[in-house]
């Protein structure tokens, strides 16, 4: 039980008690009954204490819902039980239709309006989590982005903007993975907790918990939905998920397409300083790797390995992991 709701719980059955005890000090003929309306009162603060439980995981998006339900549905049914279908017959039968529609709209609406809750954008104003008036971009994040690793360090930069809204189901399928019997599941679900760990250590950056309940049965069509319908875009390193988000309008971020754009555009005849590591394939040959990776194959500069040398770039070719970068050594190096 949490640890803030106990007391307040306590003091709360503690109230009623003492009210019961109260009721019979005012009225005189309750006088001599004074313990039983104190345990009346103690077990009807124990019965809302018992309601409150089991009402735990009930939102105030549901709250709202239901409000709206009700209220729509009070409204439909006082027309009808108004309306000239109503206006004559006989007064126990009349009274008895407009109790039964009272009840059976009403119960309509209600559950009508509880199972749409998540695309109820009417009621509640924080459906995008700020106020509508406050412009705060929103990025929905899933769980492949979360598990790639550089989302952290890609926040602490500052180059996401907005909030960032994790929703539950992506942090339950995260936790399934990290528990994952496979080995090399285990350890992508633990990265991506470890980055979950990250983000929240850094302080200024606005990350939220979405406690969404989308009625889809994917997790994908879940993100899909929730982000269009909070006008948020979407983190997301899934390939096949962008290219579904991107039918239904929505705009997704890529980390590995950021990384792409960042890398920097080096030209035929260029001077380069490397760090040259190891021998290459061919004789004479070393490499060494740029600031964003890229690999640097160096010609007549095997005897600078271990050094840093400056290089002339004679041919730049992409590869699968990115590109290859071919020069020549300028007999000259630099500690």
């Amino acid at each position: 039980m949490n640890k803030t709701l106990l007391p307040i719980r306590l003091f709360f059955v503690l109230i009623c008690a003492a009210a019961g005890f109260l009721v019979c000090l005012s009225i005189r003929e309750w006088d001599g009954h004074r313990l039983v309306a104190t345990a009346i009162g103690l077990l009807l603060g124990l019965l809302f204490v018992l309601v409150d439980i089991l009402l735990k995981g009930f939102s105030l998006r549901g709250l709202s819902a239901i409000t709206f339900g009700l209220g729509a549905g009070l409204l439909i049914s006082h027309f009808l039980s108004v309306s000239p279908l109503l206006e004559k017959g006989d007064p126990q039968m009349r009274f008895l239709a407009q109790m039964g529609l009272f009840l059976g709209v009403t119960y309509l609406c209600t559950v009508i309006a509880l199972r749409g809750k998540d695309e109820f954008n009417l009621v509640i104003p924080y459906v995008r989590f700020v106020p509508h008036e406050v412009d705060v971009p929103l990025v929905l994040v899933d769980t492949s982005a979360l598990i790639d690793g550089r989302l952290a360090r890609i926040c602490a930069c500052g180059f996401v903007p907005g909030a960032l809204i994790i929703p539950q189901f992506v942090l339950q399928e995260l936790q399934a993975i990290a528990d994952s019997p496979d080995s090399m599941r285990r350890a992508r679900g633990r990265r991506g907790l470890d980055s979950l760990g990250e983000l929240r250590a850094i302080k200024w950056l606005d990350l939220r918990i979405h406690e969404s309940e989308a009625r889809r049965s994917e997790v994908d069509a879940k993100l899909v939905f929730l982000a269009s319908s909070m006008k948020a875009k979407l983190l997301t390193m899934d390939q096949n998920l962008a290219k579904m988000a991107g039918f239904h309008g929505v705009i997704c971020l890529n980390p590995g397409d950021l990384a792409r754009a960042l890398q920097p555009t080096f030209l035929v005849g260029e001077i380069i300083d490397v760090e040259l590591l190891k021998p290459g394939k061919e004789e004479g040959q070393a490499v060494g790797y740029m600031p964003d990776g890229s690999m640097v194959v160096v010609n007549d500069a095997r005897e600078a390995i271990g050094k840093i040398a400056a290089a002339e770039i004679i041919s730049v070719m992409p590869s699968g992991s990115g590109r290859i970068i071919f020069a020549r050594n300028l007999l000259r190096t630099a500690d």
